[in-house]
């Protein structure tokens, strides 16, 4: 153990939100029971990139002791991760499927009618494949967007390939990882987030803008923000924010 510099997380503050993931470079922090976690001091290189993107001031680089930074043991970290973040579960239920040409049925009424078109729908599970995700319209939704407003498939998921996700229980930095492979790989037409008016549901539209930003292509790009009671509190196209930092 050697004095040195040091990420800290205050817990009271930390709203789970998953930025500061983006913009640690050696993915030493992660979301555990929706707070921001350093997962071992050997990752923390201490210079304080992750800093400037959080919103509620939670972090902060503290002199303590603590186990040096492994240049080596962070780059094996980095390397598994990456693997965890293209693999394939095995799982026959995330074998991509693409069924937007199903036959409606005749009976069903136009508010109840499924309109999905794609499955796996789940970001971890779709990994960096989903070929069917070529030239569409991506409706990227947080997980409870779809039980908070009444007639989702008829208002959001008509005529797009869906995505769900939830920074705040899962990795960002992979979500970040994925969405910038997906939107690299694929000529995607526009991305429409659909989130919730939670704080920690921002990261979602963050990460989401921040991928668009990496991946070097100009995607058309909306967001909808569903409020607690289901009422639509904000809705149409959204510019970018700026790059904060390469990641």
């Amino acid at each position: 153990m050697a004095l040195r510099s040091i990420i800290e997380i205050d817990e009271e503050k930390c709203n789970g939100c998953g930025q500061c993931i983006i913009d640690c470079a050696e993915a030493a922090l992660q979301i555990v029971n929706g707070k921001a976690r350093l997962i071992k001091e050997v990752y923390c290189d201490g210079l304080g990139a992750c800093l400037g993107s959080c919103p509620t001031g939670a972090l902060a680089i503290a002199q303590r002791e603590a186990a040096p930074f492994d240049e080596a043991a962070t780059e094996e970290h980095m390397k598994e991760a990456k693997k965890m973040n293209e693999g394939f579960c095995g799982c026959a239920g995330t074998k991509p499927v693409n069924f937007s040409e199903k036959t409606k049925e005749s009976n069903v009424s136009t508010d109840e009618q499924p309109e999905l078109q794609n499955w796996p729908i789940q970001l971890k599970l779709i990994g960096t494949g989903g070929a069917y995700l070529n030239d569409a319209d991506i409706l990227l939704a947080a997980d409870c967007t779809a039980f908070s407003a009444v007639g989702f498939h008829s208002r959001f998921i008509k005529g797009k390939k869906v995505i769900i996700g939830c920074p705040k229980l899962d990795n960002a930095q992979q979500y970040f990882e994925q969405l910038t492979g997906l939107f690299k790989d694929f000529s995607i037409k526009s991305v429409s987030v659909v989130r919730m008016e939670v704080p920690c549901c921002g990261g979602l539209a963050y990460i989401t803008q921040q991928a668009i930003k990496n991946s070097g292509k100009d995607i058309p790009y909306s967001e909808t923000v569903i409020g607690v009671k289901g009422d639509i509190k904000k809705e149409g196209m959204t510019p970018l924010i700026p790059k904060i930092q390469a990641v």
